[in-house]
């Protein structure tokens, strides 16, 4: 077994489960959508029955049914004197059905592979014989994809030299790489809530206490509250997301980028910049320069950027990298063998291709996400006029405000009618989120018509047990 829960760690991730299903199965549908997010890995040792029972002031049959009801679906799995443990989710969807043609996975906030794609790949198969000829050992990446991405972040405004690039396997492995040099056990990592889940589970491997600082749609990260995180954490680093954040779609503004560096110069943390969704503009008011500009022109800010083409031409070609400077660089190199042998050599010759079109993929991208944004909004304030909808310039999501702390509840519902997203708990570092959900706008017209028209009636189904919650907790304490 990897790890235990305890009863009150539970409760508090369970948020608020009671819905006007049974409550066992209102129990056993909240774990299972945590083991959906992660938030439960795997080999996860579960509360005992009472101990649980005592906790959500429910009685021990209650939890006997619901640990039941998760060994059926084969998220858990029991033994007697050890207790209940979860599992590796399998093939099925969990949420009490399989996989299906039918079922609209807004899940990944991704757009569909570039069109223009596979004949870069096709061009990169041309040029097979060169590519074997090298050994296929390339910890710092190709001397010709480091340039093209130097380049490009020229033509952002930035300066930027090929021996400033490293080459990763996607952001991810990146994030990772950043963590594994910066972050130590123990050390304070400010980080902005909600976020990039996958970015916090990286720190949170390397023994980090994330400190979270609020960013709200249309009102941006809380300077007085980061500042505050600064001088009292002192962490050793700083994750941020400065254009399209993602959940919520926000941008910082200089005032923002200029308090962020500042405080993190102060502190003697380093800021690692996460610029993976930096590019899908789609009617940004004013143009925006990389983080880093700002954050060199001052001087004294240890700064490390990331970006990657997983949102820009396709998440299936794992192709990431790190800006820093030198030194940080050659630091990272030696660093990188504990994790991998460097990135493969075909994907980064696709990568060259890409970089010589990258104008007009993303021309192509601001017009697809355009759509889906102008669909998504549209479609919800037709069938869902009562939520709060945020405005955004680009980005792949609307950080949706649903005025009541039902996101998990909606979320299963949701599944049940055969539409699969992530509750707004999935993007929280300390707990909270409920009142929000994350909607994506990187597919169809057509799909996300569906998938809202989804959402309202699995609204319904939930919103319905908002006054039989009340009488359901009266008559569970009694």
């Amino acid at each position: 077994m990897d790890s235990r829960v305890s009863a009150r760690t539970l409760e508090n991730l369970l948020g608020p489960w009671r819905t006007r299903e049974p409550a066992y199965e209102a129990i056993a549908d909240s774990v299972r959508l945590l083991c959906l997010d992660n938030r439960l890995a795997p080999g996860t040792a579960l509360p005992a029955e009472r101990e649980l029972a005592a906790r959500l002031r429910v009685s021990r049959t209650t939890v006997a049914a619901a640990y039941r009801s998760l060994r059926d679906s084969g998220h858990i799995e029991s033994h007697r004197g050890s207790g209940s443990v979860t599992l590796p989710l399998g093939g099925s969807a969990p949420g009490g059905f399989p996989a299906s043609e039918g079922v609209v996975d807004l899940q990944q906030a991704s757009p569909s592979a570039w069109p223009g794609l596979a004949a870069a790949y096709g061009d990169a198969a041309a040029n097979a014989a060169s590519l074997v000829s090298r050994t296929g050992y390339d910890v710092v990446g190709r001397p010709a994809l480091r340039e093209a991405i130097a380049a490009h972040y020229v033509e952002r405004g930035l300066p930027t030299t090929a021996s400033q690039i490293m080459v990763t396997n996607g952001a991810q492995s990146a994030i990772a790489l950043v963590a594994s040099l910066f972050v130590s056990r123990a050390d304070r990592v400010v980080i902005e809530t909600p976020t990039y889940p996958h970015a916090a589970e990286a720190f949170r491997r390397r023994g980090a206490r994330l400190v979270g600082v609020p960013v709200v749609s249309g009102h941006g990260w809380d300077l007085e509250r980061a500042e505050h995180a600064f001088r009292r954490a002192v962490p050793s680093a700083a994750y941020l997301m400065p254009d399209f954040q993602n959940p919520t779609g926000s941008t910082m503004t200089r005032d923002e980028r200029v308090g962020f560096a500042e405080a993190a110069r102060q502190a003697g943390a380093t800021l690692i910049i996460d610029e993976t969704t930096a590019e899908l503009d789609i009617d940004r008011p004013r143009s925006s320069v990389p983080f880093a500009s700002v954050a060199e022109a001052m001087g004294g800010v240890g700064l490390v950027t990331i970006g990657s083409l997983g949102k820009t031409v396709w998440g299936g070609l794992r192709i990431g990298w790190i800006r820093a400077e030198v030194d940080v660089i050659r630091r990272l190199v030696a660093a990188r063998t504990a994790h991998d042998l460097g990135t493969p050599e075909f994907e980064q010759s696709v990568a060259e291709h890409l970089f010589r079109q990258m104008p007009e993929i993303l021309a192509q991208r601001s017009g697809l996400l355009r759509e889906g944004r102008d669909a998504a909004m549209a479609a919800l304030a037709l069938r869902m006029p009562e939520w709060d909808v945020p405005a955004v310039h680009g980005g792949v999501s609307l950080w949706v405000g649903l005025g009541e702390p039902l996101s998990s509840n909606l979320v299963m519902s949701a599944r049940r009618r055969g539409l699969l997203l992530s509750a707004g708990p999935r993007f929280s570092v300390d707990g909270g989120h409920e009142r929000h959900l994350r909607i994506p706008f990187t597919v169809s017209r057509h799909t996300i018509e569906r998938a809202v028209d989804t959402l309202a009636a699995a609204w319904g189904d939930v919103s319905d047990g908002v006054a039989f919650e009340g009488t359901d907790s009266l008559s569970s304490v009694i």
